[in-house]
């Protein structure tokens, strides 16, 4: 297998990073590392109380860390959603795998309608979708090294896509 790890999994909120990152850890028996989980776990505080305490730049500068760490690991690697807005972590993610999950605006909107832990989304899911991927969409394209599309279809499907690419490559 030519896998080379790690391999972060970027996208907007519910493109399916987390899932996707958990198939592709365990059919290339590595672990898979959720940097929004990393951060909860370090603070003892949930990412919504983070943004609602201290802010997104706070937020922004805990997520870079654990960004740094994960990248040090042979791990599938989930990104949070906005952790391409951060030059730092952008910088970091250069030399390695990093895929872009492309999701549907329909598909996302379906995927988080009605998830209250993503702070961002709260007021007007779809109009904030739309906003994210106008701002972030050049980042994700800028670091990305494979773009896969995602779709209603079984995130199995989108985690064989990045094997077939990855292992082709």
């Amino acid at each position: 297998m030519s896998v080379s790890l790690p391999i972060a999994l970027v996208g907007l909120p519910g493109a399916g990073k987390s899932k996707v990152g958990r198939l592709l850890a365990r059919h290339l028996n590595v672990p898979h590392i959720d940097t929004d989980a990393v951060i909860v776990e370090r603070t003892g505080r949930s990412i919504a109380e983070i943004f609602a305490s201290d802010g997104e730049a706070a937020f922004r500068q805990l997520e870079a860390r654990a960004v740094a760490d994960a990248l040090e690991r042979e791990a599938v690697i989930s990104l949070g959603g906005g952790a391409v807005v951060t030059e730092a972590v952008r910088n970091r993610l250069g030399g390695h795998t990093v895929v872009y999950i492309n999701a549907t605006h329909d598909e996302l909107l379906r995927r988080t309608g009605s998830q209250t832990h993503r702070p961002l989304l709260l007021a007007d899911p779809s109009a904030v979708l739309c906003r994210l991927r106008e701002e972030r969409e050049p980042y994700y394209r800028a670091v990305a090294t494979l773009v896969v599309p995602s779709g209603p279809g079984p995130a199995s499907n989108v985690a064989a896509t990045i094997l077939e690419h990855l292992e082709l490559s």
